[in-house]
């Protein structure tokens, strides 16, 4: 039984809280339990991420620090800040239910110096960070609540392996290595749904030195996907349509004129909005989320009466909106109120924004691993079907939408490249160490 390891108060709510374990958490728990630095490959809403945190939460269960003595043996590490605050409120619900006195601190450029200044003097047992907050904190003096880390969890890895940021946070990790108190190695454990070859992802995780045990559950994600082509020719595409229909006023900066696309792709993305609860529509600029919000929500009204209140049926999701701001749009849309959300980048990766049974979007999604990772957005859940529509904006997207969309289908997703010798990152890492050093320390 995968779960006979556990501790009982955490047995004992996973089975009241799911009926068995997915593939992912049944292959994943014995490799990290062992202690081995672990790779998980599983479809979007797998349950990876709680494979990879149920293990850390039952040994802090098991082997709780003293109040006086605690410190952080759980390291997350999130690409995306809207992540981060994801997976703080996911990990409620098992720490409660195991009736766990186990703390979460959230570290990153949003978190205000109060809570930064509170995080030194009290560490939480669990820590969720980006990989910039995590490098910031290793140069400063907080890196003394880090000495303590057991497990250092990476999160949609493949986001950051095959770019210099990647680079960065791979000697980020030496970094937290090298620090621990008693010469142990944090465990290191990598999550991702579309990583390819599996082996090289591996090699970037845990270093030259060191050995990955590659758990491969990817299962193929079933897939509703159809490219959405609202007119007879892209050629000219106001060609049959009315004069008074075709002369659509432009829209902000004019995106929407005679001799456009745009006037028959927002009706029809309202349309499929109204068919469905909730909707998250992907462009890929913050510019066109914002206009695009803008557009849906007055065809929504066009027809309105005087004095009648509007109703505001999507509302635009970027990493340039504030925190707080972020967060009640998000919150709108897993509790039903809000019917269509229109994002960046900002959602693609891992966010669970409960129901969601549409996605749709606008233009080429540019790469397979990118239209896999926003596609599986909708149908978020163990077994579950992803449905999907992609609005082409010009015959030459058409084309490349029709490729990403058959690669996507076979699951062929583009091998990621690793950078080497990233010369300007080693650098900058040396710089921070040599800053973080004592006076009297050498710097190896």
């Amino acid at each position: 039984m995968p779960l006979s390891p556990f501790t009982p108060q955490v047995r004992d709510w996973f089975t009241r809280a799911f009926a068995e374990p997915t593939a992912a958490q049944a292959q994943a728990w014995p490799a990290i339990a062992s202690g081995e630095h672990t790779l998980i490959s599983a479809p979007t809403g797998s349950g990876k991420t709680l494979a990879a945190f149920l293990w850390g939460i039952d040994r802090l269960v098991a082997e709780l620090s003293p109040a006086g003595e605690r410190r952080t043996r759980i390291v997350y590490v999130s690409p995306l800040k809207a992540l981060a605050y994801d997976v703080d409120r996911n990990l409620v619900a098992p720490i409660r239910g195991a009736n766990a006195d186990v703390t979460i601190g959230v570290r990153t450029g949003d978190t205000p110096q109060k809570e930064r200044t509170a995080m030194r003097r009290h560490p939480p047992d669990i820590l969720i960070t980006t990989p910039e907050s995590l490098y910031l904190m290793l140069t400063s003096g907080v890196r003394e609540i880090l000495t303590g880390v057991e497990a250092v969890i990476v999160d949609e890895i493949h986001a950051v392996a095959g770019t210099k940021r990647g680079s960065h946070l791979a000697l980020t990790l030496e970094r937290l290595s090298a620090l621990q108190a008693d010469g142990r190695e944090p465990q290191r454990i990598g999550l991702s749904a579309t990583q390819n070859p599996l082996e090289e992802i591996g090699r970037y995780l845990v270093g030259p030195r060191r050995t990955c045990r590659v758990i491969d559950a990817g299962v193929r994600k079933e897939l509703d996907l159809h490219i959405h082509v609202p007119v007879e020719s892209m050629l000219e595409p106001d060609q049959g349509r009315p004069a008074e229909e075709g002369d659509l006023a432009p829209v902000l900066d004019g995106a929407a004129t005679r001799r456009s696309i745009w006037p028959a792709i927002y009706p029809e993305i309202l349309r499929l909005v109204e068919e469905h609860t909730s909707t998250i529509v992907f462009v890929n600029a913050r510019r066109g989320a914002e206009r695009l919000a803008l557009r849906l929500n007055e065809l929504k009204n066009a027809d309105l009466e005087d004095g009648a209140t509007p109703v505001e049926i999507a509302r635009a999701h970027h990493g340039s909106l504030a925190r707080e701001e972020r967060t009640v749009i998000e919150d709108l849309l897993k509790a039903g109120e809000l019917p269509c959300l229109v994002a960046t980048s900002s959602l693609e990766l891992g966010i669970d924004m409960g129901a969601v049974d549409l996605v749709i979007q606008v233009e080429s999604p540019k790469s397979v691993s990118r239209g896999l990772q926003r596609i599986g957005r909708a149908g978020h859940g163990v077994g579950e079907r992803s449905e999907g529509r992609i609005f082409p904006k010009f015959r030459a997207d058409l084309l490349e939408c029709a490729v990403v969309t058959r690669l996507m289908r076979e699951g062929r997703i583009e091998p990621t490249v690793v950078p080497r010798n990233a010369l300007d990152v080693l650098a900058q890492q040396i710089v921070a160490i040599a800053a973080a050093a004592g006076d009297d320390e050498p710097v190896a």
